[in-house]
């Protein structure tokens, strides 16, 4: 694994029961609590934006979303006057 420089600092303030949990998990992991709180803070982080910006589908959704964006786009009567319509910001 590349070691990155560590330059920026965390501080939290936890429960006396929170930390015992994280230091046993610490100790049954055999690694550090700054490489354990990195290591599950940032998966975490990752979880979180996933669904921003990647998703994953199942050969069944996979192909029912290829069917579904291979249709032919509807023409949508009101978007075609909305966007005919001058622009009320143009002077």
């Amino acid at each position: 694994m590349t070691q990155r420089a560590r330059n920026s600092r965390i501080e939290v303030r936890i429960s006396d029961q929170d930390r015992a949990l994280i230091d046993q998990a610490v100790e049954i992991e055999g690694s550090g609590l700054t490489d354990f709180v990195i290591r599950h803070s940032t998966d975490a982080a990752r979880r979180v934006l996933a669904d921003r910006d990647t998703f994953f589908l199942d050969t069944q959704a996979a192909a029912e979303w290829e069917r579904i964006n291979a249709e032919p786009a509807r023409e949508l009567l009101s978007l075609q006057r909305l966007m005919s319509r001058p622009s009320p910001f143009k002077a």
